[in-house]
């Protein structure tokens, strides 16, 4: 039920504070906070050091900025860190989701047929979960890699116009505009559950339900009746599914997020002459060492290279272990 005038005031509040405070630090999840200081603020990032991100949407609008060179401090890329990607995106939402579906509507996920849109790393925690839990899962992609890989994976990658009115579950997972559309509610049947797990609630073209009545069957869970009398089951009004219908991802994996944003924050603070107004990722060493700080936590051990073998593949025995082109 936030109004984004309410979402805008909230996210002003952290940037006026008593005594005329103002911030000296930037810690955004999703771009906002940045873009608002960017464009209403924009004197107060004289006094600024520098920002982090964490997510691949607010990472978007920082390569943008810096593309048109609209960026005025330094930044860090939080969300490429392996140990954010792989583990907040991938593990984090392949728990949180099926969380926030089944608290929302109760609904067995045995033998429904669900399309997840995207499969890039929250993609594929979405369609691991579901998939583990019975359904038979379709993959909509635009990029051949993602999917190849959703094919090699044992998805059966489709359009969304070929199952629109067979599928049971839809969840948006691409960061993109109006990836569900008016036409495709339309087509849907009767019953469908539709909810978003990648960004804000554009994806799904809420705007135009707009127009048929709404019942509210409990809090963030809405039957939205068309003309013909069939009615969706739309989640969280669009909203990220995982936080309006549940409470997120667990704690443990979102230490993996927050211990790089605590070290691109200090990096940032204690550093900031040797970072100019662009998009930074965090060295390897701190990646690999966000790793070993969780490792004892869930009784990990790791083997040690000895000398010999460390001279032998040409790395350090306390790492970096793997060069920073590749791919995990």
């Amino acid at each position: 039920g936030e109004t984004e005038e309410d979402y805008t005031w909230c996210i002003e509040q952290t940037i006026h504070g008593p005594g005329g405070w103002h911030p000296n630090m930037l810690l955004d999840d999703g771009g906002d906070l940045t873009k608002i200081m960017h464009e209403n603020f924009p004197e107060l990032l004289e006094q600024v050091k520098g920002l982090s991100e964490e997510t691949t949407t607010g990472v978007h609008r920082l390569m943008e900025m810096e593309r048109r060179n609209e960026l005025k401090v330094p930044a860090f890329n939080v969300n490429d860190s392996v140990t954010k990607s792989k583990f907040d995106n991938l593990y984090g939402c392949r728990e949180s989701l099926v969380d926030g579906i089944k608290r929302a509507t109760d609904v067995m996920i045995a033998a429904k047929t669900a399309v997840v849109f995207g499969f890039g790393d929250v993609g594929k925690g979405c369609a691991q979960s579901l998939r583990s839990l019975g359904a038979n899962v379709l993959i909509t992609e635009i990029d051949p890699i993602c999917a190849l890989q959703a094919a090699m994976a044992g998805f059966r990658v489709v359009t969304l116009e070929d199952v629109v009115s067979s599928a049971d579950i839809f969840v948006t997972a691409t960061g993109n505009y109006h990836v569900i559309g008016h036409d495709h509610l339309c087509a849907m049947k009767d019953q469908a559950i539709v909810c978003n797990i990648g960004h804000f609630d554009n994806e799904i073209d809420v705007a135009s339900l707009k127009q048929y009545p709404w019942e509210n069957i409990k809090p963030q869970v809405d039957h939205v009746r068309f003309p013909d009398g069939k009615r969706i089951i739309l989640l969280a009004e669009g909203r990220l599914v995982n936080l309006g219908c549940a409470t997120g991802h667990p704690s443990f994996v979102m230490s993996n997020s927050f211990t790089n944003q605590v070290l691109a924050q200090v990096e940032l603070w204690k550093y900031p002459d040797r970072y100019e107004n662009k998009v930074y990722v965090l060295p390897k060493t701190l990646d690999e060492e966000v790793a070993r700080l969780h490792l004892e936590k869930i009784g990990a051990k790791l083997t040690r290279l000895t000398a010999e073998q460390a001279e032998y593949i040409g790395v350090d025995p306390n790492g970096p272990y793997k060069p920073d082109y590749y791919r995990y």
